[in-house]
């Protein structure tokens, strides 16, 4: 059977991830550091409690993988929203925790993911970056530099794997209705003196489409960068955000 990693997913886009997969045929494996998050999943599901940043632990999961007959997609998904502050006020530890989680874990994903892959001689690698990694984002500038990142190791990652038959591309999600955008929104608005509201209707009147994205829209694309439907999709930044026209919500 298929088999897919997700990290991160216990919840959100994650767990959606793993919804879609599953639901497409694949044998689906899940690492999240929210064990309650891991409890609520399926059954069906091979969930492991790990932090992307614990390289150890990730080194465990994919020894664990491999014994199992390895993973042919790999969804690195785990990231953080960081601070909302301007750039004078980001504390610095801040700043090292959301780079290290959003893109670190990125990273230590890859490097344990690509010796496996090339072993089959084939696979994907579908990184979750942001449109912030598209456009930059005032007031968020860990998150945007780490998505930013993400981008360069995916494309760093298809140049490399390719020649072994192995494929890396990016999503890079809108808005995304949920807990965390909430919480997202809701610190904006005290940094810029608004209301939630007037915030999420900036962020939807920022798209041609003027609405937000669902998790389930996030993890339909995975799904299909992860099937053969994809054969020839590699390197590539795929927005999944109703067309983002300006990162900065309009009030």
């Amino acid at each position: 059977m298929t088999r897919v990693l997700v990290t991160a997913g216990g919840s959100g886009i994650g767990r959606a991830m793993g919804e879609a997969f599953e639901a497409a045929g694949y044998d689906v494996w899940v690492t999240d550091v929210d064990g309650s998050a891991l409890d609520e999943c399926p059954d069906t599901w091979t969930k492991t409690l790990a932090s992307v940043v614990d390289e150890p632990a990730m080194a465990s999961l994919f020894e664990r993988l491999e014994t199992a007959g390895g993973v042919d997609v790999v969804c690195a998904n785990a990231g953080i929203a960081g601070p909302t502050a301007l750039i004078e006020d980001v504390d610095w530890k801040d700043w090292q925790t959301c780079v290290d989680v959003t893109l670190g874990g990125a990273f230590l994903t890859a490097k344990y993911a690509s010796p496996m892959m090339k072993a089959k001689g084939a696979g994907s690698i579908v990184l979750t970056s942001s449109t912030a990694g598209q456009y930059g984002y005032p007031n968020r500038a860990p998150y945007a530099a780490a998505k930013w990142g993400v981008i360069g190791l995916m494309k760093t990652l298809a140049m490399e794997l390719g020649p072994f038959g192995i494929r890396a591309n990016a999503i890079c999600p809108g808005a995304v209705e949920g807990p965390r955008m909430d919480g997202v929104i809701a610190r904006e608005a005290a940094a810029k003196g608004m209301t939630p509201d007037a915030v999420r209707t900036g962020y939807a009147a920022g798209t041609s489409m003027q609405t937000f994205v669902s998790a389930q829209d996030i993890a339909a694309m995975a799904v299909f960068l992860g099937s053969d439907a994809s054969a020839r999709v590699s390197g590539q930044v795929i927005a999944v955000d109703g067309h983002t026209e300006n990162p900065d919500p309009k009030v």
